[in-house]
Order: C-alpha cells, then sequence, then structure tokens
C-alpha cells in the first residue's frame, strides 16, 4: 500500500483513540463500546501494510480479543481478557528476544523489583481466585516491558505504559483508591502502548531505506 493508505489507517486509529477517551472524559458509554473494538483492528492494519512481522499483528489482535472480554464486568470475561492480553505479551516477548541488543543489569533488577512489590501490595485486596492469575499475569506483563527496552526508548516507554495501564485495572479490582475517572486514563494509557510498541518496532512511516533494509532482516526470521 502507498504512504497515503497507510496514514489512513494511522489517522483512523487516531480518531478512534480520540473517539474512545473523549466518550470516557465525558460519560458517553456507547461512544466507548462503540470505539474501543475498533482500536486494535486498525492499529493491527496499520502494522500489517507497513510489512510489520505477523507476531506483532497476533499481539495486537490478541489484545482486540482482550479488549472484546473487557467490556463485560463478568469475571470469567475478566479472566479471559486477561488470558488473550497475557497471550499478547507472549508474542512480544518472542519478537523482542529475536533482537541483539543489550540492556544493562539494572533494568531487569528493577522491574523484577517492581512486580515483586506490586504483586505483594495487591495480594490482600485481591478476590482469592484472581490472586494466582492476576500474579501470573503481571510476571508476563513485567517481561514484556523490560523485554520492549531491547528495541529502544520508545518500545520501553510503551512497554512502560502498558504496565501502568494494567496496574490501573489491577488496583481498581484490589479496591484500591483510584484516580478521578480510572477508565479513562485506563484507555489513554492502553492505546498510547500499543501505539508506542507498534513504532517502536515499526520505526516512523516514511524511515530511510537503510534502517527498513536493516529491520527486514529480522523480519524475515519472523514465523
Amino acid at each position: 500500500m502507498t504512504p497515503r493508505s497507510t496514514r489512513l489507517l494511522l489517522g483512523a486509529f487516531a480518531l478512534a483513540t480520540a473517539v474512545d477517551v473523549l466518550s470516557l472524559a465525558v460519560g458517553y458509554e456507547p461512544g466507548h463500546l462503540v470505539a474501543k473494538p475498533l482500536l486494535m483492528p486498525l492499529l493491527a492494519a496499520y502494522a500489517a501494510v507497513r510489512g510489520g512481522p505477523r507476531l506483532l499483528v497476533a499481539a495486537l489482535l490478541l489484545g482486540w480479543a482482550g479488549d472484546l472480554a473487557l467490556l463485560s464486568d463478568a469475571d470469567a470475561a475478566f479472566l479471559a481478557g486477561m488470558a488473550a492480553f497475557a497471550a499478547g505479551h507472549v508474542c512480544y516477548l518472542v519478537l523482542f528476544r529475536r533482537t541483539a541488543r543489550a540492556r544493562g543489569p539494572w533494568l531487569p533488577v528493577g522491574y523484577a523489583v517492581v512486580l515483586a512489590v506490586l504483586v505483594v501490595l495487591l495480594w490482600p485486596g485481591l478476590p482469592t481466585g484472581l490472586r494466582v492469575p492476576v500474579a501470573g499475569y503481571s510476571l508476563l506483563l513485567t517481561a514484556m516491558a523490560c523485554g520492549a527496552t531491547r528495541l529502544g526508548a520508545v518500545t520501553g516507554l510503551g512497554g512502560a505504559l502498558f504496565m501502568l495501564s494494567d496496574t490501573l485495572i489491577a488496583t481498581g479490582v484490589a479496591d484500591w483508591p483510584q484516580p478521578p475517572n480510572p477508565a479513562f486514563w485506563i484507555m489513554l494509557t492502553y492505546a498510547a502502548a500499543q501505539f508506542l510498541l507498534v513504532r517502536g518496532v515499526l520505526g516512523p512511516l516514511g524511515g530511510s531505506p537503510a534502517s527498513a533494509a536493516a529491520y527486514g532482516g529480522m523480519r524475515s526470521t519472523t514465523p
């Protein structure tokens, strides 16, 4: 597809994101119910037409499945959504591990400390049936966020925002004090996180041929 077509897809994602977060900001639930299911398919289509790795597209589509599940308040839907996002994190992890960039030894330690502190603090407030699933999911999420730093600052920020978004969800489940309109902040940080992960993997639209060729070597190894 042409750069104009890819920009149209990216613009559609930006518009859907704006409709979603603005609907949440003003309490217009129908707008959220319409816009939220459009976010990840549009971003996945953008990634696909940019020639992104199939693991990246799979991670986004699994995020879409999680988004749909979390439109329901049922406990079973929450678990299904968490499972879909966990599978998406596995896709991201495999993708990030195929890069060769080293990171300082302090970074994994820092993320491990954050994970341990969060799980310990959240554990007493979580429903009994969710404690182990949330702890397991948190481990995958933290590993993904740490792995995202292998591709640089953009993906690293995306992983950190993903952690922030899901931490807001977990603290809500544990009945911690929440910021005003937490759904707004959850979706804002989530949409930004997924976009930054995609942007970090693909590089800027219209990037240099040299950078595209260098990335093509990694993409060719993707199943």
